[in-house]
């Protein structure tokens, strides 16, 4: 005969009919203290490219185009990112400024890449104009917790020396107020090079693309390291 498997019973004491009920609120609370303690799951950095055409991908494909790859380059890299779209083309910096809070109602965002400026020496805007702009798209991003890299462009000789001069100071004089990270002329070496350009002669294709990244990913890395981002063991 094969004896009754033996159960532990509900009650042992005065005390046995508690006993149920406190393991429950007693689990309860051990849940809640795991919960509490347990660190939140981290998420992507989230990096606004805030620019021009150069930034939109005028005239090639969307995969081509230079958040979609700085977001291949740094996920290569290691890094844990979202990078936003945030191109315009035909943005001047008076264009880009008054864009820029409906642009940013897209966020929360953790970096912004400023490239704007093209297209007002293209035009012949007044470099007061658009240094006083680039100022205060700056002063935005952070007032609005939002870390700026700034990147520079160069005007032709075609508005004569003076107009060069003060259009080319303007950016590392804003890197200094602002105390920003400032990349050199992001088309050097793209510029003037039918290879890296579409057909219109004027913006890169996606090899020239890829130039710009090239340079731009350090400046943007060093960003992510100063912020506490790290590699994952993705990283080559």
């Amino acid at each position: 005969m094969i004896d009754a498997p033996h159960s532990t019973p509900l009650v042992h004491s005065p005390y046995g009919a508690f006993r149920r009920p406190l393991q429950a609120a007693a689990l309860a609370v051990l849940t809640l203290f795991t919960l509490a303690v347990a660190p939140a799951q981290a998420q992507p950095v989230r990096i606004l490219a805030f620019g021009d055409s150069l930034t939109a991908g005028a005239g090639i494909a969307a995969e081509d185009s230079l958040p979609a790859q700085l977001k291949r380059r740094l996920s290569d890299d290691g890094f844990d990112v979202e990078v936003v779209q945030g191109g315009v083309s035909g943005d001047t910096t008076t264009t880009g400024l008054a864009r820029l809070d409906y642009t940013l109602g897209a966020g929360p965002f953790d970096i912004a890449i400023v490239e704007l400026g093209a297209n007002d020496m293209l035009n012949g805007h007044d470099p007061k104009t658009a240094r006083a702009n680039l100022d205060q798209i700056l002063t935005v991003l952070q007032q609005k917790g939002v870390r700026p890299i700034l990147t520079a462009m160069a005007s032709s000789a075609n508005h004569g020396q003076a107009y060069k001069r003060d259009f080319d100071s303007m950016f590392p004089e804003l890197a200094a107020k602002h105390q920003v990270p400032l990349v050199p002329f992001i088309l050097e070496g793209v510029w003037g090079s039918p290879a890296l350009l579409i057909s219109d002669g004027v913006h890169p294709n996606g090899a020239g693309v890829a130039k710009i990244v090239k340079k731009l990913a350090p400046y943007v890395e060093k960003t992510l390291i100063s912020m506490g981002a790290s590699k994952s063991s993705r990283a080559q």
